[in-house]
């Protein structure tokens, strides 16, 4: 282990009318393919250099030819209902297997780099808690020492009141709230990025 540190990304499956739905809503099934899979691309450039263990989690299967070279990345299965079932999981492994600092992030950050989760870790050393706070009120990553399960239930996922339920869970222990971002689901959230305006074509 390097270090007792380990980074979960949690991925989707890139499958045409299976990622992306609220997006391909207004921009079409091909489109938010094509988008997903730019920012799966992003994910892995930005943390492949990390000196961290990192677990790529799948949504619905494991892919072996894939951008998740496997000398890099160790590949999971999510198990569990709903997004927070399948967090705890994937937590819950982690420290069984001796991890003491744990993140975990999305797969669909344009808004995140190299340095960022760095910094994440680092402050992880000092405080129970990192959090990356969402602009639409979720958060786009989440690490801590131990495992709390509380965080992970009685949350309604993918909506706005995530990061505040999930603050209330931990209000008495020390964390760290990272700068805010702006993860990707609606056209709303990519008009404005250069990067993206090809695929809108």
């Amino acid at each position: 282990m390097k270090g007792k540190k380990l980074l979960l990304i949690f991925t989707r499956n890139p499958e045409l009318g299976k990622c992306k739905t609220r997006l391909a809503a207004t921009i079409g099934d091909q489109a938010a393919l094509d988008i997903y899979t730019f920012l799966l691309q992003h994910t892995a450039s930005i943390t492949k250099r990390l000196n961290v263990d990192k677990e790529v989690h799948y949504s619905i299967k494991i892919r072996e030819q894939d951008i998740w070279n496997p000398q890099i990345y160790n590949k999971k299965q999510q198990i569990g209902e709903d997004l927070g079932q399948r967090m705890e999981y994937a937590f819950a492994k982690g420290f069984e297997q001796g991890y003491e600092n744990i993140i975990i992030i999305g797969s669909d950050m344009y808004d995140l780099n190299q340095k960022d989760i760095e910094n994440a870790f680092d402050h992880l050393e000092s405080y129970d808690y990192v959090i990356g706070p969402a602009e639409d009120g979720g958060y786009y990553l989440f690490g801590m020492k131990s495992l709390n399960s509380q965080v992970f239930k009685n949350k309604i996922w993918g909506t706005n009141t995530v990061l505040k339920d999930t603050l209330k869970n931990i209000e008495k222990k020390q964390i760290k709230l990272l700068e805010e971002r702006n993860d990707i689901d609606y056209y709303d959230d990519i008009k404005d990025i250069a990067v993206l305006k090809k695929f809108l074509s």
